[in-house]
């Protein structure tokens, strides 16, 4: 799960006219943080359960799709907007298949399912694509956008107001307003966006297509649809696959410890790597003066834009740079780099966290308000006397839980019931992923959510951060579960192999700026790639992890730009 505060316009006006509800992703405090439209070019007849509610047949035709250069195929289904009401409104869920190389199980899919909540699996669609290739040899990937996200009668909301996110003041902003405002311009009913109401339609999908088994993946709020798949519709499913767990016991605002936990991982990992340790000795001392100093103070300045390169203005706020970091967090690539960020920002040049903070800031595609159906519905009232005592103690987890109860006032979305919190009891073959440095879902979420499956297997990947199979050999794992539909001979080992990326020592390279020494290299606690190809790394690594920022053309510019400002010493 992943609850971030910005969204790409240039991503969703691909999908409609309507522009994203800026004013209500803006006014989160917490960063919200995390992704994949094709179909097969074979006909599929299925009788249609008429339970389903189905009015009308899906339409496909041919498309193309971002990042892949294939024809496919997109269709669509019309189902209730309220199930309980067959006669009233309805909307379009969209689906698409990446079709089979060798089409040898055609009564089987792989779905694949998005995280957020609030993301476009479709979106994603080479994502998956490049995440799944191994099971798309003999399967189906199935990919459906959710109901408010995406081409899926998305809810967002219009405003014109915010001219720059540079400039942006996001800590002077009215929360319960911009959200009364955001709620206003949404057609629709918003208490028939949760994740339950979300999987009749996936279901609807299935049974459409006439698929007779799916495999699923499910990638952070994506395992929480998953264990819901799990529960209500088990003889429809063949493997499980749930990376980066959000287990149906905890409220995704637990992750407030998550990304303490993960910040001091990255603190415990510079001071153990000889090579960061000797270019930031004090790196805690240097957060703590950014910290510090913003607390007190917004600071102003007078920069060029990453993306656009032209003269602007940015306003650095504590949430802004304490949400930079944590969305870096995610992303093996970027994580690398904000050490460099943290100790050029305590000596005052905000170049480099300017530049992290604008990858992070937009480009995820979150659907704000189907974001808040969700959280408001599942998780707000789960949050305890506990909680709120240990979010006073964190910055980012005070101000998210704030933020989200003002929205929630407005949202009105009534409470699941108790039981939506049980345990998944399950005998299907599942696999869970979590990464050790994961600062959102951590391995303990995971073992919890395995607590009653009674066929299952948890790995934890002592290198890998959100996203296991997109950072490690998980794929291979993925694919020889769907293969065989067993978990009893997986061989994890290969998830020992160490991925991670050299921390960033400067704005250019990986290496001191003075000749690396035998001692140093060897000292080094991660491979050193070469530094020509250290800005490549960082987009390939953002792009390959679908839970991050969707990188697009701009990304050259946003990354060039940072790196090269980010100190006086220019590249050799």
């Amino acid at each position: 799960m992943i609850y971030r505060k910005f969204v790409s316009k240039a991503l969703i006006s691909r999908l409609s006219p309507t522009a994203l509800c800026q004013s209500a992703k803006l006014a989160r405090r917490g960063t919200a943080i995390v992704i994949a439209m094709v179909f097969a070019n074979i006909s599929i007849a299925a009788e249609v359960d008429n339970k389903l509610n189905i009015i009308e047949p899906a339409k496909t035709s041919a498309c193309y799709l971002d990042g892949m250069s294939e024809q496919l195929q997109c269709g669509k289904i019309s189902v209730p907007e309220n199930p309980q009401k067959p006669d009233g409104k309805h909307i379009d869920i969209h689906f698409a298949i990446l079709p089979a190389i060798k089409d040898t199980h055609p009564n089987e899919a792989l779905l694949a399912i998005a995280g957020g909540p609030g993301q476009s699996a479709i979106e994603h669609a080479a994502s998956f694509d490049r995440l799944l290739s191994k099971v798309r040899q003999q399967r189906d990937i199935l990919l459906i956008d959710q109901r408010g996200t995406g081409q899926s009668h998305i809810l967002n909301c219009e405003d014109s107001t915010v001219t720059s996110m540079l400039a942006f003041d996001d800590e002077n902003i009215d929360v319960i307003a911009e959200t009364e405002k955001c709620l206003a311009q949404i057609d629709a009913d918003i208490t028939q966006y949760g994740s339950e109401t979300a999987l009749t339609d996936f279901e609807a999908v299935r049974a459409y297509l006439g698929y007779q088994k799916l495999h699923l993946y499910g990638i952070s709020y994506g395992t929480r649809m998953a264990q819901l798949y799990m529960r209500h519709y088990p003889e429809a499913l063949a493997t499980v696959t749930l990376d980066g767990v959000v287990p149906m016991q905890q409220s995704v605002l637990a992750i407030g410890g998550a990304i303490e936990r993960g910040f001091e991982l990255l603190m415990r990992d510079c001071a153990s790597n000889t090579a960061c340790q000797a270019q930031y000795p004090d790196l805690l001392a240097d957060f703590t003066t950014v910290n510090k100093r913003l607390s007190e103070k917004a600071i102003s300045q007078n920069v060029r834009d990453p993306q656009t390169n032209e003269p602007s203005t940015l306003l650095l706020t504590r949430s802004k740079f304490t949400g930079a970091i944590r969305m870096g967090l995610y992303t093996p690539a970027i994580r690398a780099l904000l050490p460099h960020a943290i100790h050029q920002a305590a000596k005052e040049d905000y170049q480099p966290i300017m530049g992290i903070y604008t990858l992070s800031s937009d480009g995820l595609g979150l659907a704000i308000g189907m974001h808040s159906s969700v959280v408001c519905g599942e998780d707000i009232h789960r949050i305890s006397d506990q909680m709120r005592k240990d979010a006073k103690e964190s910055y980012i987890s005070a101000s998210m839980i704030e933020g989200l109860e003002k929205t929630c006032e407005v949202w009105k979305i009534p409470p699941v019931k108790d039981t939506f919190s049980e345990p998944i009891r399950s005998d299907l073959p599942t696999l869970l992923l979590s990464g050790e440095l994961d600062p959102a879902t951590p391995p303990n979420w995971g073992a919890l959510a395995q607590t009653e499956m009674t066929n299952a297997k948890h790995f934890i990947s002592p290198f890998a951060t959100h996203g296991v199979a997109a950072q490690t050999c998980a794929n291979d794992l993925i694919a020889d579960l769907v293969d065989s539909g067993s978990v009893k001979n997986l061989d994890a080992s290969c998830l020992q192999k160490d991925v991670r990326r050299s921390f960033y020592l400067n704005a250019n390279t990986v290496e001191p700026l003075t000749v690396a020494t035998k001692s140093n290299v060897e000292d080094n606690a991660t491979a050193t790639p070469a530094a020509e190809n250290t800005v490549d790394m960082v987009k390939e690594t953002a792009a390959d992890n679908v839970t991050g920022s969707v990188i697009d053309n701009s990304t050259d510019n946003v990354i060039n730009n940072a790196t090269d400002n980010a100190t006086s010493t220019g590249k050799e």
